[in-house]
């Protein structure tokens, strides 16, 4: 039996496809929907991660089911600055994702390992030709055509790994800038899962989206070593290339698709500016799209469209910071510029991350004697590029 045409299709089920029907799901069982996804199983393999204030209290019950690990407080390590913060942070694995899209979605509500070729206000094309029809659609499919952005990158190879010894790591390690500097900002980022398993990622801030994923693995492997920690199972490996946007228009981001299909995710330029992370921005538009009394594709995309305008505009201060630091900083010098932020108090680091920043806060950020050359710090907070 042929199932129904839904109202909505979700193009993607990553993380922000994913929490988008999770939250229908939960507030709008009444909204027939299909998710597509073009791999085997949803949000690929992953590991997400936010702080506490990233996440407001009344949008918590979407992504607390799944978050699998909590810690109440963190360190960031650099060479003249080792901090222990103590506010939480919280990490959400793919695989949880997937169970509990499969544990919450009849089977006809999801189709798997078919790839989308083109999307439009009332379809979805796959590569095989075949066209899905509903009233709505929605385009998650990760990061699009960005050419026309001005844009650096995060880049990262991590492997979880299990220690028949323990590893002694107590608490999130976020950023560990105690190491060779290379290919820009270079930092190793550890998540002690449990005594015996820790994830483990050797992150770059580079103006190349390359990742030579076998190089940057075996640094990873070499670091434990110096840390006298040698892994007795690898458990898992995964690798990205986040944007960590510099400048550019948001007509350019959301022009190149048809006009009425609404965007999320990186797709739709949901992420944080300079640490790329986009989990707090999907929770919040999973929340908000459960929300709506209209699901006509053309509202969706008005209201999405308006939001991503919105936030582009709140957190154009965050450009010129990631300007600051990608062409004001030396390459094998950007650490100071994040070493010296982290001299500011826990409530400011908080804001920043969350993307709340005040006007104070902002002042505080750029006080105090610059960790680049002054000239080249004032050029590039001014610079604007098309």
């Amino acid at each position: 039996m042929t199932a129904p045409k839904p109202r909505l299709i979700i193009a993607g089920g990553g993380l922000a496809g994913g929490l988008a029907a999770l939250a229908l799901a939960e507030r709008r069982p009444d909204i027939e929907i299909l998710v597509v996804e073009e791999g085997e199983r949803f949000g690929g393999n992953h590991v997400w991660s936010f702080f506490d204030a990233d996440v407001a209290g009344p949008d918590r019950w979407l992504i607390e089911p799944l978050v699998g690990s909590r810690w109440s407080d963190h360190e960031v390590r650099f060479p003249n600055r080792v901090r222990t913060l103590g506010f939480g942070y919280n990490s959400v694995r793919s695989a949880d994702l997937d169970a509990r899209m499969r544990s919450t979605l009849a089977p006809e509500r999801y189709r798997l390992r078919s790839r989308i070729a083109e999307v439009g206000p009332d379809h979805v094309t796959l590569a095989t030709g075949e066209r899905l029809e509903a009233d709505a659609v929605i385009d998650a499919r990760g990061a699009g055509p960005n050419s026309k952005l001005d844009l650096a990158w995060q880049k990262f190879v991590g492997l979880t790994c299990r220690f028949a010894k323990g590893h002694g790591i107590a608490r999130p390690i976020i950023m560990d800038a105690c190491v060779e500097q290379d290919d820009g900002y270079r930092f190793v980022y550890s998540l002690p899962f449990n005594a015996t398993e820790m994830l483990v990622e050797d992150t770059y801030y580079s103006t190349s989206p390359v990742l030579d994923l076998p190089l940057v693995r075996g640094r990873v492997k070499s670091h434990l070593r110096r840390r006298g920690l040698e892994p007795a199972e690898i458990l898992a490996q995964e690798a990205g290339v986040l944007p960590i946007l510099l400048g550019g228009r948001l007509e350019d981001l959301w022009s190149v698709s048809d006009p009425s299909v609404a965007r999320l995710g990186l797709r739709g330029g949901f992420f944080h500016p300079t640490t790329g992370y986009s989990l707090p921005d999907a929770v919040r538009n999973a929340v908000l799209l459960a929300e709506q009394p209209e699901m006509s594709s053309l509202a969706l995309h008005d209201l999405f469209r308006r939001r991503s305008e919105a936030l582009w505009q709140q957190r154009r201060f965050y450009q010129r910071l990631n300007r600051m630091l990608f062409r004001a900083a030396e390459p094998r010098r950007r650490y100071r510029v994040l070493e010296h932020f982290y001299r500011l108090p826990e409530p400011v680091i908080a804001r920043f991350y969350a993307g709340r920043l005040t006007a104070l806060d902002k002042l505080r950020i750029l006080s105090g004697r610059p960790p680049v050359p002054v000239a080249r710090a004032m050029s590039a907070l001014r610079e604007r590029r098309a």
